[in-house]
């Protein structure tokens, strides 16, 4: 994979293998029921982990600030990379998975938020 133009840098091998992954990724994922699949299963998983998020502050009582601030900043980071992605054009299955992580990571923080009521 060649460097941009008027890029000054060369690629590193470590880069031109995510750009490799992420292109295997989006063929195989060209497929409608491999993409809803591989989406549902982003979904679920980010959701177990805002799920554990959200017991696991909630048991150490010291720890909840630190936990929000972490997930409050990670999910606005995913909604700042948003933008790029969205310029880039193009197949959408990386925004797509990063809306999925965002989504399921909040709806476990809520859902873990209402256990404690």
């Amino acid at each position: 994979m060649a460097s941009p133009p008027g890029s000054r840098y060369q690629q590193t091998g470590f880069q031109e293998r995510v750009a490799q992954a992420r292109a295997a990724l989006e063929s195989w994922a060209a497929n409608p029921w491999r993409r809803l699949s591989l989406l549902l299963i982003v979904l679920l998983i980010s959701f177990s982990i805002g799920g554990a998020v959200g017991s696991i502050t909630g048991a150490l009582a010291k720890l909840d600030p630190v936990g929000a601030l972490i997930c409050v900043a990670a999910i606005e980071l995913a909604i700042r990379a948003r933008g790029p992605l969205i310029r880039r054009g193009g197949d959408a299955l990386v925004l797509q998975l990063l809306d999925m992580t965002r989504i399921g990571l909040l709806y476990g923080l809520l859902l873990d938020g209402f256990k404690l009521l």
